[in-house]
């Protein structure tokens, strides 16, 4: 008589998530808002078999981006994801973000947050770096560009200046779009003329331009020297932006109007940009990132490595996936970790001679520093000193 063997399940046991608060080096001016604190949801997925995996969902100035915040995401995952995930298995990361698409619409940001931890935890488990999952790596480090967002010129042109001297930073985007244009012109022309051909100058407006202030300020700043403009038109007006891409002389790249491998599609058909900004947040995850990627590559159009201004975790996850992209002419701005106060990770992300390395060790080849993530909790009451949770922990 025969006996089937049983076969134990590998399933997901715990989901963990906190959001937690770490001042900027500088207030970051955009055209909606001013961040002088970055709040980040850290995902935390325990598997049976001791595995962790890690993920971030961060947003930029709570919901004056977009239409998702920290607390929502750390609501949807814990009130909804979780009681769907807790139990199922967990080697099929794809299964488990097919469940969670099944029963929740949107949430980009915590779908995103929630498949990053399945992957680096199946990668860990695969001995692989994420990369490796994601379609094999063909770069080990990536170009990183430094947002000048202070509002001030003469600040600027200063921290651009140290940027070039250290070797971390040799092109730079401006924030502009809250003043009239004139004004940011101004702005921008006094910067690229301080730097010259010793840098990039590129301006993301953040959807702040009508069409017609579009079409006048891509002249001037076309004739000042610069050589990409991001996002000029708010996200649904495709018609304007496929006119703008069609008659501008520099580059147009397309951002916050990429929500996923559908917007991807329509502004391939259009034309409606030169340049596609991939961000996993806003594709909804690293896999749908990919494929807009992809479209982006059938389609002819360059791709660029986005962020969402993410602490260690979500940059390094961001890093992994921009490895794998056949060409990147525009590089990334994967510096959201360098604009922060304190670094979450227990060995902070690589950036050398302008460029950031991608972790070899299997997963996202991170760890959390857990006395940083206990200090910045925001439930932690009353917050520790990092002396004392230093002290406790020994």
């Amino acid at each position: 008589m025969q006996y089937g063997r049983v076969i134990a399940l590998l399933t997901i046991e715990k989901i963990d998530t906190w959001i937690v608060d770490v001042p900027t080096i500088r207030p970051h001016v955009l055209s909606m808002t001013a961040i002088r604190s970055q709040a980040m949801v850290i995902v935390r997925v325990q598997c049976s078999d001791g595995v962790v995996g890690l993920g971030e969902g961060t947003t930029i100035g709570g919901l004056s981006y977009g239409d998702e915040s920290p607390e929502g995401i750390k609501l949807a995952i814990d009130t909804y994801f979780a009681p769907l995930l807790v139990g199922a298995a967990a080697d099929s990361p794809a299964a488990a973000m097919a469940l969670v698409r099944k029963h929740v619409v949107g949430n980009h940001f915590a779908k995103n947050a929630v498949e990053t931890a399945l992957l680096d935890a199946a990668a860990q488990r695969a001995g692989l770096p994420l990369s490796e999952l994601l379609g094999g790596r063909v770069r080990d480090t990536l170009p990183v560009l430094w947002t000048l967002a202070s509002g001030v010129t003469e600040t600027d042109i200063e921290e651009a200046e140290t940027m070039l001297e250290t070797r971390r930073h040799r092109i730079f985007k401006l924030k502009i779009g809250k003043r009239d244009v004139e004004a940011d012109v101004a702005h921008v022309r006094a910067i690229k003329q301080a730097l010259g051909d010793r840098a990039s100058v590129r301006v993301d407006i953040n959807q702040a331009w009508d069409e017609q202030t579009a079409r006048r300020g891509i002249a001037m700043l076309a004739e000042a020297g610069v050589d990409l403009v991001e996002q000029p038109l708010p996200r649904a007006n495709r018609a304007g932006m496929q006119r703008l891409t069609a008659r501008s002389e520099i580059p147009i790249m397309a951002d916050e109007a990429l929500q996923g491998p559908a917007d991807a599609l329509d502004f391939a058909r259009r034309h409606a940009a030169d340049v596609f900004s991939v961000k996993a947040p806003q594709a909804g995850g690293l896999h749908a990132a990919a494929k807009v990627a992809a479209i982006a590559e059938a389609a002819d159009i360059a791709v660029y490595g986005g962020t969402m201004l993410e602490g260690g975790v979500g940059t390094i996850a961001a890093a992994h996936l921009c490895a794998t992209f056949a060409a990147l002419p525009w590089g990334t701005e994967l510096f959201g970790p360098l604009l922060l106060t304190e670094e979450i990770l227990e060995t902070p992300p690589l950036y050398a001679d302008f460029e950031l390395a991608v972790p070899r060790a299997p997963g996202l080849g991170i760890a959390l520093d857990l006395e940083k993530i206990a200090f910045f909790r925001r439930d932690a009451q009353p917050r520790p000193t990092l002396s004392i949770v230093a002290a406790e922990k020994a």
